[in-house]
C-alpha cells in the first residue's frame, strides 16, 4: 500500500513538474497583485534613425509632374509594393551612410531621422534645382520593417511589413505566435547599432514590458525564442500528454521485465 502511494505521489510531482504552467503562457500579465490599475501611458520610443543597409522610399512631387520623373520609379513599380520591387527601386545605404539620388548625386544619411532626411533634400533641391514656385514635396520612408524570427515559433524566417511602426508582440503574432514549448519569460532581441551588436531580453508575460525601449522592434532585428526546459525533457506540454508519456514508459519497462523473465 506504502509502495503503490508512493509511486501515485511521484507520478503526480512528474506530471505538473513536466506541463507547461498556463503563467508561462499568457502574455502582459500584472505581475505585482499590490499594482493599481495604470492609466494610459504613452511609449516615448526615440525616432528611428538610419544604418547602413536600410532601405529608403524616397518619393518626391512638384506641380509638374515632368520636372520630377527622374527621381521616382515608374508608375508600375511603385503600384506593385512587394519586396522585391522595393529592393530594387528603393535608395538602398550602402557602408559609408550614402545613398545616389539621380541629379543630387551621393546624399549622407547615416545616423539621420526620416525627418531629417526629407528635410535635407527637400533643401538641396531647392537651393540647387528648382524654385519654391515648384511647390516640391518630398516624402522619406523605410522601404518596409524587416525583421528575422527564430527559435520555438510557428513560423520562423525573415519578414516584412509595411508599418510605420511595429512592436515585438505584433512581429511574433506575424510569424504564427510562439509554440507551448517557447520561453516567453527570455525574448531575446538582437539589434545592429553604430557601434555594434547588442542583445536585449524581453519578459512577453509582464505587462510591463510595454514600457522597455526595446518594445518597439527595428529594422533588420533578429527575435530569438528560446525553448522551455519541457522540450528537452520530452514528457509533453500537458497534463495528458505528460500522463500518457509516462504510462508508455511504464509498459515498455513492464513488457522488458516480463520477457526477460521468461
Amino acid at each position: 500500500m506504502k509502495k503503490a502511494l508512493l509511486f501515485l505521489l511521484i507520478l503526480t510531482a512528474v506530471i505538473f513538474t513536466s506541463c507547461v504552467p498556463s503563467q508561462d503562457l499568457i502574455y502582459l500579465q500584472k505581475k505585482n497583485d499590490s499594482e493599481s490599475t495604470p492609466s494610459v501611458n504613452p511609449v516615448m520610443a526615440k525616432p528611428y534613425r538610419v544604418q547602413t543597409n536600410d532601405i529608403l522610399s524616397i518619393k518626391i512631387k512638384a506641380l509638374d509632374a515632368k520636372l520630377v520623373e527622374m527621381f521616382n520609379a515608374s508608375e508600375t513599380n511603385l503600384n506593385a509594393q512587394s519586396e522585391q520591387s522595393l529592393y530594387f527601386n528603393g535608395y538602398s545605404v550602402d557602408d559609408h551612410g550614402n545613398i545616389r539620388i539621380p541629379v543630387l548625386g551621393e546624399v549622407n544619411v547615416l545616423g539621420f531621422t526620416l525627418e531629417e532626411i526629407r528635410i535635407k533634400i527637400e533643401k538641396q533641391l531647392l537651393d540647387e534645382y528648382f524654385n519654391k514656385e515648384a511647390n516640391i514635396f518630398v516624402n522619406v520612408k523605410l522601404a518596409g520593417l524587416r525583421y528575422t524570427v527564430n527559435g520555438e515559433i510557428a513560423s520562423p524566417g525573415t519578414k516584412t511589413l509595411f508599418q510605420e511602426k511595429v512592436n515585438v508582440l505584433e512581429a511574433i503574432a506575424n510569424s504564427g505566435d510562439i509554440t507551448m514549448v517557447g520561453n516567453r519569460k527570455e525574448v531575446t532581441i538582437i539589434r545592429q547599432y553604430p557601434h555594434g551588436t547588442e542583445m536585449h531580453t524581453l519578459d512577453l508575460t509582464d505587462r510591463n514590458v510595454m514600457n522597455s525601449p526595446y518594445y518597439y522592434i527595428q529594422p533588420n532585428d533578429y527575435i530569438y525564442i528560446k525553448p522551455l526546459k519541457q522540450k528537452s525533457w520530452g514528457t509533453g506540454t500537458t497534463g495528458i500528454q505528460s500522463l500518457g508519456t509516462i504510462i508508455t514508459l511504464i509498459s515498455l519497462v513492464t513488457t522488458t521485465i516480463v520477457l526477460l523473465n521468461r
